[in-house]
Order: C-alpha cells, then sequence, then structure tokens
C-alpha cells in the first residue's frame, strides 16, 4: 500500500494527483488547449502537498506518464518527476501514458484504440481488449480511410484522445466510435502506478528517459519578407 504522487503531462492536460492503495484522493489539472506545464506543474505539485499537509519525504513513490506524447511536455514532467524522486530518495515509476488514457473509458464488447495526436494525420496509438489488455502495441501510424478497417469489420471500436478528433472524418464505419474530451490523467494513472510499486517495477531515476517512439523534429521558422 501506497502513497504517491502522479505526474502526467504528455498531452495539454497537466495534471497531478496524489494516490494512497491506488486511489486518488486528490487532483489538479488543466487543459486550456495550450502546452502551459512549465508555469503549471510545480505549482500544481506545491499546491497538493500543501493541502494535503504533506512533504515529499513522506510520499512512497513518484509516478510519471512516460509516452509517447508531446516531446516538450514530456520533458517537463519527467524532469520534475526524477528531481522530485532524487531528491527524496524514493523510487521513480514510469506509467505508459496510452494505457493510462485506455482506462479512462469503460466498455464491455469490442476494443478501445487510445490516440495521441502527433501532428498532421499521424497518431501515437495502441489497441485494448474491453479487460484493458494490450493486443497491438503501440505504433506511430498516419490514418487513412483504411486505417483499423480489420478491427471495425468484426466488433464495436472506441477511438479516444486527442488523435481521435482528427480522425473522425476518415474512419466512418459504423463499428466506429469517438469518445470526446478524453486525455492521460494522474487520475488513472493511481492504479497502474500501484500495481507496479507492488511488483516493485521502478526505473534508475538518473538514466530514465521518456518514451519519444520517434524522433523530436524542429520545425525551421519561416523567414520573413
Amino acid at each position: 500500500m501506497a502513497l504517491i504522487l502522479n505526474i502526467e503531462t504528455s498531452t495539454k492536460n497537466c495534471s497531478v494527483g496524489l494516490s494512497k492503495n491506488g486511489v486518488c484522493i486528490a487532483l489538479k489539472e488543466a487543459n486550456n488547449g495550450d502546452y502551459s506545464h512549465a508555469e503549471k506543474l510545480h505549482v500544481f505539485i506545491e499546491e497538493l502537498l500543501k493541502e494535503q499537509q504533506l512533504k515529499i519525504t513522506d510520499l512512497d513513490a513518484i509516478a510519471v506518464g512516460k509516452g509517447p506524447g508531446s516531446y516538450t511536455g514530456l520533458r517537463i514532467g519527467v524532469s520534475a518527476a526524477k528531481g522530485l524522486a532524487y531528491a527524496a530518495a524514493i523510487p521513480l515509476i514510469a506509467v505508459d501514458t496510452l494505457t493510462a488514457l485506455a482506462t479512462t473509458h469503460q466498455i464491455t464488447k469490442g476494443l478501445i484504440v487510445p490516440m495521441i495526436d502527433a501532428r498532421r494525420l499521424e497518431v501515437y496509438s495502441a489497441i485494448f481488449t474491453a479487460n484493458y489488455e494490450l493486443t497491438r502495441a503501440i505504433e506511430a501510424e498516419i490514418i487513412d480511410e483504411h486505417s483499423f478497417q480489420d478491427l471495425l469489420e468484426n466488433q464495436p471500436t472506441y477511438f479516444l484522445g486527442d488523435g481521435a478528433e482528427k480522425c473522425k472524418t476518415l474512419i466512418t464505419h459504423s463499428n466506429a466510435h469517438f469518445i470526446a474530451d478524453k486525455f492521460p490523467s494522474a487520475n488513472e494513472m493511481a492504479k497502474l502506478a500501484e500495481e507496479q510499486f507492488q511488483n516493485q517495477v521502478f526505473e534508475d531515476t538518473a538514466y530514465f528517459e521518456p518514451f519519444y517512439l520517434k524522433d523530436f523534429v524542429v520545425t525551421p521558422q519561416k523567414k520573413k519578407l
């Protein structure tokens, strides 16, 4: 049974939660449409601990969403988590972002496809059963009208996350269901982090790096005329 600080910054949702025994007992998050993690993350952490009358050293572990997702968002979240874990001499736990996203939605039949926007028509995605068992590994893929056709022919498939919104006009099968306003959150990280804590699945704090899935590409600025 553990007291864990959960940090999730892989998308536009800047999310910090405190979990006890796998249940989120306090949560602070902001999703205002832009990446404001650099301004909000440490404020959220300080406020959360103060409101719960806790110090970092009272925690049993720090958990962070490891990606895939925004390069900058992941750097900010992982850097904060590593610094806190190192300073308090407590374990660092890395939670898969797409797994956390999948668990924001419950179904009894079919498949869940969490999607994180990777710019243009590309998404990071994975495929889960109704019991959140991974049936296809994480991929970066470009979406077109043929995407996921083999799945959609056989069962209802639920697409969620900020990458799913832009796929609506391309994936039009009657078995395709799009779930709005779902983002990776520290709230869903709670159970996953607790399971990893109990199984002692910890990262090397000094050397851990986010799971970017693909290299960061810098877009050159347009020259002013």
